[in-house]
C-alpha cells in the first residue's frame, strides 16, 4: 500500500504512480503537473531499470498515468511533459487529441563529456507543454520575462512605429531554453541520474500557476518540482516508488529529519569548500 508523508501543505506519496493517481489524488483538483518519467534509455535508478521491451510498450505505460493526469487537472490546469527525444513523438501525438499543445520546448544544455562520433550527439530535451482549456490557463508572461537583447543590448529602434520607439528590454521566453544541467559541486545536486535544475522548474511553475496552488509531480526522483514549489509558495503533492529517493524528499521539503532510524543529510562530496581572505571559496 502507498504510504503518505504530509506536513505544511507537502505531500509525498511513496508507491507505484499509476496506483497512487488512481486511488489517493482526487479528480480535478490539481493546477499544474509536472511528469518527468523514466526515459526508457537504460538508466539505472536504484533496483530499478529504465528498460522496456519495446518502444509500444513503453508508450502504454505512458498512456495508463497521462490519462490520470489529465483526469486530476482542474479545467484551468497546465501539465509539462518531458520524455527522451525518441519518445516524444509519441506522446506528442497522444496528447493532442486529448489536450491542446501550447508549446513544444527544447531544454538546451551543455555537454558534459565526449559526443557521438558517428551521428551528431544529443545535447536537449523535449518538453510538452499543454492545456486543458487554452483561453482559460494560468500563464503569468510579466513572471518569467528575461532580457531581450534587440532593446537591452543593442538598443534598437522599431521605425514601423507612428512614434520611433525602443524595443523593450524584456521579453517572454522562447521555446528554447538554455540551462545548465545539475553539477557535483553544485549546492543542489543529489545523488541522482537524471536531476533537472531548480531553474528550470522556476519558470514552469512561475509560469503556470499562483501562489497557493497545488502542483502535482507524478515521478518525484529528486523532489525539486516540490522543493521549488514549496519557495514559491505553492502546495505541492509527490509521487515516488523509491525508498533512497523518498528519503531526499522528506530532508528537501523539511518533513523529516530521520527516516527508519537513519539521519537525512545531503550528499556527503569528496571536497570541501576552503574559504579565502575575501570571502570567496575555493574546492579542496
Amino acid at each position: 500500500m502507498p504510504e503518505l508523508f504530509d506536513k505544511d501543505g507537502h505531500q509525498i506519496w511513496w508507491g507505484d504512480t499509476i496506483e497512487v493517481l488512481e486511488t489517493n489524488i482526487l479528480d480535478n483538483s490539481i493546477d499544474l503537473i509536472f511528469a518527468d518519467p523514466p526515459y526508457n534509455i537504460g538508466k539505472q535508478f536504484g533496483e530499478f531499470h529504465d528498460s522496456w521491451e519495446s518502444e509500444e510498450a513503453y508508450t502504454e505505460w505512458c498512456k495508463k498515468w497521462l490519462d490520470l493526469c489529465i483526469r486530476k487537472l482542474r479545467p484551468s490546469g497546465s501539465l509539462y511533459v518531458m520524455t527522451s527525444t525518441q519518445a516524444m513523438p509519441y506522446l506528442d501525438l497522444y496528447l493532442r487529441n486529448r489536450l491542446v499543445v501550447r508549446s513544444r520546448i527544447v531544454w538546451h544544455y551543455d555537454s558534459s563529456g565526449v559526443q557521438a562520433k558517428r551521428y551528431f550527439g544529443s545535447l536537449y530535451e523535449p518538453i510538452l507543454y499543454c492545456a486543458k482549456d487554452p483561453d482559460n490557463c494560468i500563464f503569468n508572461a510579466d513572471d518569467i520575462r528575461v532580457e531581450a537583447r534587440t532593446g537591452a543590448t543593442r538598443k534598437l529602434i522599431d521605425y514601423r512605429k507612428p512614434t520611433p520607439t525602443l524595443y523593450s528590454t524584456t521579453k517572454v521566453p522562447g521555446n528554447v531554453w538554455y540551462f545548465p544541467r545539475v553539477r557535483y559541486r553544485m549546492d543542489e545536486y543529489e545523488d541522482h541520474p537524471s536531476q533537472k535544475p531548480e531553474v528550470l522548474l522556476e519558470r514552469i511553475i512561475q509560469a503556470s500557476s499562483n501562489i497557493g496552488h497545488t502542483i502535482l509531480d507524478p515521478f518525484a526522483g529528486t523532489f525539486t518540482a516540490a522543493a521549488v514549489a514549496q519557495r514559491l509558495k505553492r502546495k505541492s503533492i509527490s509521487i515516488e516508488q523509491n525508498g533512497d529517493y523518498i528519503k531526499i524528499g522528506l530532508r528537501r521539503l523539511q518533513i523529516a529529519t530521520n527516516f527508519n532510524g537513519e539521519l537525512l543529510h545531503p550528499p556527503q562530496k569528496s571536497y570541501q569548500k576552503q574559504p579565502e581572505p575575501n570571502g570567496n571559496f575555493l574546492f579542496a
